[in-house]
């Protein structure tokens, strides 16, 4: 029978079911694609790169109480290592403002410097199945791997998360992957999600959707797998990621301390409404590598064997204690019986959290890293971000474990090639690309096992598999909240500066600048490394920016949006953005149009003149006459841009800002 059938309401995702036990104010006993919801939010987490902005805004709302202190996770860990804390300013300012509002705040949870990676230590202590959890990281969507609803905004969402203890969503579309197949020893999560996006393609069937992940390969996969598959749902273009938590999750949790009593073990109904289905075969499954510059530029390590690296990167958030072991044991193999290799500042391994580098070294596991040449980094995202002390040099090639390969995404002029820890580690000790294969099949299986204090035998834990708790309630008599009122009437005119497909926010602001929060200092940098023309020609005259597939795509950071309003930019015009960012630009108040008739994009070349009417939702090409229609946006996107941005709504509003901006299904 359908869940029609047997529960008198529609069938749901499994994204879908955590929403609906979530959200207010419903008025039918399910949720689906679509629906604008608020939704009370279980955590808000953030870096204090992204906390800089944050604080921005936390006091343009005049900083007031949070709603619970111990539900904000705070860690310094982008912009740190200990040469940048002993050296840097920014390092050193950044730091410190983290520090002093976790003071303010009286955060239980707040990590300083280079104890823990912001995602390592939060997934592996304090998520649970079932949860909401909204972070100002991308990479938020790593939390899936544990069955929770987890998603990656800017800065703004999350500080009036954190200070409301409520947001809103737009229940996305969902695709399913299901994984067939048997993993073979030794491959993980970087393997899977390298061979899916191979297959399937960044930013294509997964844009701005519900990824969920399953299967009967999947139901296999350790925590760790499924940590790093939904950490790079964030490059696939996915929402979020997520896998139905189950008997190896409860198995990680009965393990835990605390954290552990509030979790909810949802299942996505049999006819749940995926619109696509994907299968992914790992039956035959090999090493692979992501060429520069996106990680979907997939191929097999067979293909480039013998291919010479400046430098060996293991690390970044992506990258987990399993990963780790591994790398350890397939270089005590790799250096049996040779001398000790002399330690080289172009291999470094960092662990995400002090308590794996405290079980790598009892283990006797740092030893074999030191054999062939490795340092040792203190905890924190390193070379993946390339904005502290460890960079790559321009025109180096290096192979890393993390998970992003954009342009300058190690340094300027860097060329990242990624690939699992096991093929980083087992390419380092000649400085080729190999494949990690011949090394695996000598490591020892029980010691990998017993460092990661898994049992040799599996006791089953009990799964109690429960429905969402769904509040309904009748809407007040002739409300139409979720039907906002046109905008006024607002009419933009500029150029063009025209953009391609899958332009990631990494091109429009670099990390290097992103502890910049003012217009007129943030706004000179826009894409400082790839079309440094762009500021002083947005400056000359009225810009629009127009391009195509997938625009803002990659980190979270609201900095993008601020970068192109402190050049001048009028709007941006484009096929897709990637979700974050086009809530960013909603927060922000700079006007977006989605435009997809092919007659646009041709007619729309570089400098052509464009005038654009907000209020109709319409773009001129002026020289020709032709006028196209843009995409009607939500609502409560209308309501927000009407509002001028998501600060004056709250500053309007106050605690009902999204009562008053929209209602729920």
């Amino acid at each position: 029978m359908t869940a029609e059938q047997t529960t008198g309401r529609k069938p749901m995702t499994l994204t879908q079911k955590i929403l609906a036990h979530h959200a207010r104010g419903l008025t039918r006993p399910w949720v689906q694609a679509g629906d604008i919801l608020q939704v009370r939010v279980d955590w808000t987490i953030a870096s204090e790169l992204a906390w800089n902005g944050m604080d921005r805004t936390y006091q343009a709302l005049g900083r007031p109480k949070i709603h619970d202190p111990d539900r904000f996770f705070l860690a310094v860990d982008h912009t740190v290592d200990p040469v940048t804390l002993a050296s840097d300013k920014r390092a050193q300012k950044l730091t410190q403002l983290s520090r002093d509002f976790a003071a303010e705040a009286k955060l239980r949870h707040f990590y300083d410097a280079n104890v823990t990676i912001l995602h390592t230590k939060f997934y592996r202590d304090l998520v649970q199945p079932g949860q909401v959890v909204l972070g100002a990281d991308s990479h938020t969507s790593s939390h899936g791997g544990m069955g929770a609803f987890s998603i990656g905004l800017g800065g703004a969402d999350i500080t009036a998360a954190m200070v409301l203890g409520q947001s809103w969503i737009e229940v996305p579309e969902a695709i399913s992957v299901e994984y067939l197949g048997d993993l073979p020893f030794g491959f993980g999560g970087k393997d899977v999600i390298l061979q899916t996006l191979g297959e399937l393609r960044r930013n294509t069937v997964a844009m701005e959707r519900s990824v969920e992940y399953r299967g009967d390969a999947a139901r296999r996969f350790s925590t760790d797998t499924r940590f790093t598959i939904a950490n790079m749902t964030a490059e696939f273009g996915g929402l979020n990621g997520i896998f139905e938590a189950d008997e190896v999750v409860a198995q990680w949790l009965a393990r835990r301390p605390g954290e552990n009593a509030d979790a909810l073990y949802f299942r996505a109904d049999p006819d749940a409404p995926y619109l696509e289905r994907h299968a992914i075969d790992l039956g035959k499954l090999q090493p692979l590598v992501a060429k520069p510059f996106s990680p979907d530029n997939v191929f097999p390590v067979s293909e480039h064997l013998g291919m010479k690296l400046d430098g060996c990167f293991i690390g970044a958030c992506t990258t987990t204690e399993e990963e780790l072991v591994l790398g350890a044991l397939i270089l005590e193999q790799a250096t049996r019986g040779r001398a000790p290799l002399p330690a080289s500042a172009k291999k470094l391994v960092v662990p995400g959290d002090l308590s794996i580098q405290a079980r790598l070294k009892q283990s006797g596991l740092w030893d074999f890293y030191e054999r062939a040449g490795f340092r040792i980094g203190p905890p924190g995202c390193s070379m993946c971000l390339g904005v502290a002390s460890e960079k790559a040099l321009p025109g180096e090639v290096w192979l890393s474990s993390q998970n992003r390969n954009y342009e300058n995404r190690m340094g300027q002029g860097s060329l990242a090639w990624l690939a699992t820890g096991a093929t980083v580690a087992a390419s380092a000790v000649e400085m080729k690309l190999a494949d990690p294969r011949p090394l695996l099949d000598r490591v020892d299986r029980d010691r990998f096992n017993q460092v990661l204090q898994r049992p040799s035998t599996h006791r089953a834990h009990d799964v109690r598999v429960s429905e969402p708790e769904i509040h309904v309630s009748q809407p007040p008599a002739g409300a139409t909240a979720t039907t906002a009122p046109a905008a006024t009437a607002t009419r933009l005119r500029g150029r063009v500066q025209r953009f391609g497909d899958n332009v990631d926010t990494d091109a429009i602001i670099p990390g290097e600048f992103c502890h910049l929060t003012k217009l007129e200092e943030i706004g000179p940098h826009a894409f400082h490394h790839v079309r440094p023309e762009f500021h002083p020609r947005a400056q000359a005259g009225r810009t629009i920016v127009v391009a195509g597939a997938g625009w803002g795509s990659g980190s979270s950071r609201e900095q993008a949006v601020w970068a192109l309003l402190g050049a001048g930019i009028q709007a941006v015009i484009a096929k897709s953005y990637a979700f974050i960012h086009k809530r960013n630009l909603v927060n922000e108040a700079l006007p977006y149009l989605v435009v997809t008739d092919p007659r646009f994009h041709e007619l729309a070349a570089e400098d052509a003149e464009l005038s654009i009417d907000l209020a109709a939702g319409a773009v001129t090409h002026v020289a020709s006459g032709q006028t196209f229609k843009a995409e009607r946006p939500s609502p409560i996107v209308q309501a927000l841009r009407r509002e001028g941005g998501l600060v004056p709504a709250i500053r309007h509003h106050g605690a009902q800002v999204f009562d008053a901006l929209g209602g729920a299904a």
